[in-house]
């Protein structure tokens, strides 16, 4: 059952403001105090000028930058949250608290740059009022919610709303935010968004702004999310991510047909590269329709689950493969420890002739193709020279420099297996065949009716 509107929100104001903190942080930036004169050498002025700079001494300069944002204390011993992104390249981090009631210096404990939350932690003489979290996940669209913080640098602000919309995404593969009409402005990043129970349910992270102002529009991370990121970075300093090692993307209503699928639920495996899936049996083509026990409805569910999941941790994946379906076990790495390793291939040499087919014209990689389209040499596959602006491929994105690689969940290295690809599936009656193409190293699938 819905609760009234409150008559007033100062008690809760009140009670939860002393937990709320201003955060100042300072830059040591590096600037140059101009240009060296340019004096001809040999002339008579170039010992005056060598002089008058040695005695001036060197052309850098420092300069202290600074910036605020807000946070608020977790425990009673010091440890308080706030956004990465407030204090980020900083040289010294000043909490103040509320109503004047001090100052103290903090130091960072631990950062998550993916969902930009940041652990500091300061040294209290004694014990810190605090707020603890609530569950995000039983926020409703339409509950009142209340926002503290320091906007525009105008010192403690509350302000209220409703939540306006749940689970936004805005850019990270871990978002999960609370979209919310409170007012929230510059400086309020890193604030706490509380609900009428006075727990803290989200993070306030962003605005949605033509002007940098408020217009009603404004972003906090869910506290499921940052309830296991802070007990992380509070534990190991770091996070750790489970990491199930493949690329994967959203099923279309083409691709599901191509592949046997009676709906567009899962999450499409493009690339499995060295890692826990390939251990653990998971190939290329293969649909992740559920995770750990439970069903996975896209790409973004899946990686939250994974992510979520315990490093080391060995759990059931249930795949659709040849239609019909596999349960596979894999132990998950941990996704920071993998970040940035490159798979290494082998590198096609031969020089085919061109061919044609369905408005693509395709080649098999050499050297020229790769300084062309900026191919790395560890890719391998056919390559796409032009694509008809009235094809179909085109309309799928298809373009110049994509590479093929497979089609019909079969390798190709010569135009010519892509050409027997699409003949095979239209002797068989298909109404569209999958292509893996590949662009800047990443995969995805495309389906195309093979007339």
């Amino acid at each position: 059952m819905s609760k009234a509107a409150p008559e007033s929100f100062a008690d809760l104001a009140e009670e939860l403001s002393p937990s709320v903190v201003n955060i100042t942080t300072t830059t040591s930036v590096t600037a140059s105090a101009g240009p060296r004169p340019m004096i001809p050498e040999g002339s008579p002025l170039e010992d005056f000028f060598n002089d008058f700079m040695d005695r001036n001494g060197p052309q850098e300069r420092e300069r202290r930058g600074s910036a605020l944002g807000s946070g608020f204390v977790i425990s009673a011993d010091g440890y308080i949250v706030t956004n990465n992104h407030v204090i980020e390249r900083a040289d010294e981090i000043t909490i103040e608290f509320f109503n004047g009631a001090g100052e103290l210096p903090a130091e960072v404990i631990g950062t998550d740059p993916r969902t930009d939350i940041a652990l500091l932690k300061v040294e209290p003489e004694n014990p810190l009022p605090f707020v603890s979290f609530g569950d995000s996940d039983v926020a409703r669209v339409g509950d009142w919610v209340l926002a503290i913080g320091n906007p525009l640098g105008q010192g403690f602000s509350v302000s209220a709303g409703i939540i306006s919309a749940r689970n936004r995404s805005l850019q990270g593969a871990y978002d999960d935010f609370i979209q919310t009409d409170a007012a929230i402005n510059r400086g309020n990043s890193g604030g706490p968004l509380f609900n009428m129970d006075g727990k803290v349910i989200g993070v306030n992270t962003a605005i949605l702004s033509p002007n940098g102002g408020s217009i009603g529009i404004g972003f906090s991370m869910s506290s499921a999310v940052v309830t296991r990121v802070v007990d992380q970075l509070r534990e190991f300093g770091e996070t750790r991510r489970g990491w199930l090692g493949v690329s994967i993307q959203n099923l279309t209503p083409d691709v599901s047909e191509a592949l046997g699928l009676e709906d567009e639920e899962g999450a499409l495996v493009t690339d499995v590269p060295e890692g826990p899936a390939k251990e653990g049996g998971v190939l290329s083509g293969d649909v992740i329709l559920s995770f750990d026990g439970q069903d996975v409805k896209d790409t973004r569910e899946l990686v939250r689950m994974v992510g979520e999941t315990e490093v080391g941790k060995t759990v059931r994946v249930l795949v659709f493969r040849e239609g019909g379906t596999q349960t596979l076990r894999v132990t998950l790495g941990r996704r920071e420890s993998a970040e940035g390793t490159l798979e290494s291939g082998d590198v096609e040499s031969d020089i085919p002739p061109e061919v044609e087919v369905l408005g693509m014209t395709l080649a098999t990689l050499n050297d020229e193709a790769r300084t062309e389209f900026g191919i790395d040499g560890s890719e391998s596959g056919v390559v796409v020279i032009a694509v008809d602006e009235t094809s179909e491929a085109f309309e799928k994105g298809v373009r110049p420099g994509d590479l093929i690689t497979e089609i019909g969940q079969s390798s190709v290295s010569t135009p010519q297996d892509v050409e027997k690809g699409f003949k095979a599936a239209a002797d068989g009656g298909r109404k569209s065949v999958l292509l893996l193409v590949r662009k800047d190293g990443r995969p995805r699938f495309v389906a195309l009716s093979p007339q």
